[in-house]
């Protein structure tokens, strides 16, 4: 990083030479060096502005230890890096009243043991201070280009956050106001090692005005706004053991941000369901390295897991009329969030939005998605298929929940849709065979049941299959099949003679109305009308 530390000016020759040892502050020597100002002024704070090295040789500094306690006040207050007091003009050692005040307010006192140049060390560190500042403009000059290059091809949040995490080499998370991290770069980490307890940790850093380092455990932060109002805002997270923050991570972050910022005033804003989007596509094909970083990512984005129900739901509005200005997904969003309901909502596909409900164990989920489903299809229309799978406890049971509602989703045709919402326990015959209808095995069984009678009703204008319908409705009773078909029990029997004859088989048969029962159904679900492109099967 080009910027010097108070470690870093330590170990330069003109200071090493009066034997620098570090008596109080030792912690905080990776403290950023703004420039280096000699005085012996008691009072130097309305000189100062932050960050400089203090040199002094402490002539005039009083032995009274209340006066020596407020002149590293003011130097702490005022944000000075370090003080550097050299020995053998006014003090033989560092007076214990210094120490013991740098100690209590974290400021570092180095004490020189030998006499320096104080000029030769301002010279010096002022020298490698305008070559680090130089250098960092340049650095900066390449981060506003990158970013820039990124806003101008649209990029979306993730290469923002991702960008910014590679260049600074540590962590970085995009969340909104209410902590949700919607974006996260763990830069080397494991989400499950940056995410831990989100929620609570992020609120403890408070957001200032521009990056700052804010909050008990140092991140640095950013506001990222929307048209004037605050949106969100960018973290950076410090590695543990390393280099504090300085100008360079302020420069990478603040640049991050006003990129983010731009990014929601051109391109498309609707980042939280990207985000829930992302999680509900990693939790349906189990993208995750374990339990644990599934469940921080989750709770994350405001999703409790632990003693509550998981209830997996998928919404199939591939026939459904063209949504207008509100998608499917972000009026189910709006809904849930109207009626307080904890969940994930996001796209699974182009045609299906999935839920992740989060309720209380104790609560029937019966109540809840059935006031979904009549919404969601009131306002999209009844080709609407809401799909439910079985309730779990755990987000590793999640996936073969929420794969067992699509399975139930597929399986929802035309003649099936009646209910506000299907389990898999409404998985009968003509849904299986719906599910099965672009299997070839199925339209081959289809094709050599039925083909010949299908060929002589369209040949003749007949009506074999309607009749072998009836007949197997009724479960082989003649009587009730002739009545409900229209016509006389002679003209009836005639018909089915027909049947017989043209499909070789004995009507009689149980087995054989079985098969041919199965047949009619599957060529039910075959003669269907297709539910549009993308469609899974």
């Amino acid at each position: 990083m080009p910027f010097l530390t108070v470690a870093d000016v330590l170990r330069l020759p003109v200071i090493a030479a009066g034997r620098p040892r570090v008596a109080a502050g030792e912690v905080q020597l990776g403290r950023t060096v703004r420039w280096v100002h000699v005085t012996e002024l008691l009072d130097p704070a309305s000189f100062l502005e932050g960050g400089e090295l203090m040199l002094t040789t402490g002539m005039p500094h009083p032995s009274d230890p209340a006066q020596l306690r407020g002149y590293v006040d003011q130097l702490a207050d005022v944000g000075v890096a370090g003080l550097v007091l050299e020995l053998g003009r006014r003090f033989q050692q560092a007076p214990p009243e210094l120490v013991t005040a740098c100690r209590e307010r974290d400021l570092p006192l180095i004490v020189l043991a030998r006499g320096v140049r104080f000029i030769e060390v301002t010279q010096t560190v002022h020298a490698l201070i305008l070559d680090a500042q130089g250098e960092l403009l340049r650095r900066a000059q390449h981060v506003h280009e990158l970013f820039t290059s990124l806003t101008l091809r649209g990029a979306e949040p993730e290469e923002f956050v991702g960008t910014a995490a590679d260049l600074a080499g540590c962590p970085v998370v995009l969340e909104n106001l209410i902590h949700h991290a919607v974006v996260c770069a763990p830069a080397g980490h494991t989400d499950g090692q940056v995410l831990e307890a989100w929620p609570r940790r992020s609120r403890n850093a408070a957001t200032p005005d521009r990056a700052a380092v804010s909050g008990p455990e140092g991140w640095l932060v950013a506001p990222v706004e929307e048209r004037g109002s605050r949106w969100g805002r960018l973290l950076m997270l410090p590695l543990a053991g390393g280099p504090a923050f300085g100008p360079e991570h302020t420069m990478i972050l603040e640049q991050a941000a006003t990129a983010l910022t731009l990014a929601r005033l051109t391109g498309h804003p609707e980042w939280d369901r990207r985000a829930h989007s992302s999680v509900l596509l990693d939790l349906l094909h189990w993208r995750y390295r374990n339990r644990t970083e599934a469940r921080l990512r989750a709770e994350a984005l405001g999703l409790p897991t632990t003693g509550h129900r998981l209830v997996p739901v998928v919404i199939d509005h591939a026939d459904a009329p063209p949504p207008g200005d509100t998608t499917v997904t972000d009026h189910l969003a709006a809904q849930l969030h109207t009626s307080g309901v904890k969940a994930l909502v996001g796209d699974l596909s182009e045609r299906r939005s999935g839920l992740l409900l989060a309720l209380a164990r104790a609560s029937a989920w019966q109540p809840v998605v059935e006031r979904v489903a009549r919404d969601v299809r009131a306002a999209f229309g009844e080709d609407v298929v809401v799909a439910v799978g079985p309730g779990v406890t755990e987000l590793s049971q999640v996936t073969r929940s929420f794969r067992e509602a699509e399975q139930v989703a597929d399986a929802i045709g035309p003649t099936s849709r009646g209910r506000p919402f299907r389990v898999a326990s409404d998985v009968g015959l003509p849904e299986l065979l719906y599910s099965l209808r672009d299997d070839v095995r199925v339209q081959k069984y289809v094709e050599q049941q039925l083909g010949r009678l299908v060929q002589h009703d369209a040949r003749h204008g007949g009506d074999l299959l309607t009749i072998l319908r009836a007949y197997l409705d009724a479960a082989g009773n003649k009587s009730i099949a002739a009545r409900h078909a229209g016509l006389s029990r002679q003209a009836f029997y005639q018909r089915l003679r027909t049947i017989e004859r043209l499909l070789g088989t004995d009507l009689e048969s149980g087995a054989q109305r079985t098969q041919l029962h199965v047949a009619v159904t599957a060529l039910e679900a075959l003669d269907s009308p297709p539910s549009g492109p993308g469609t899974p099967r």
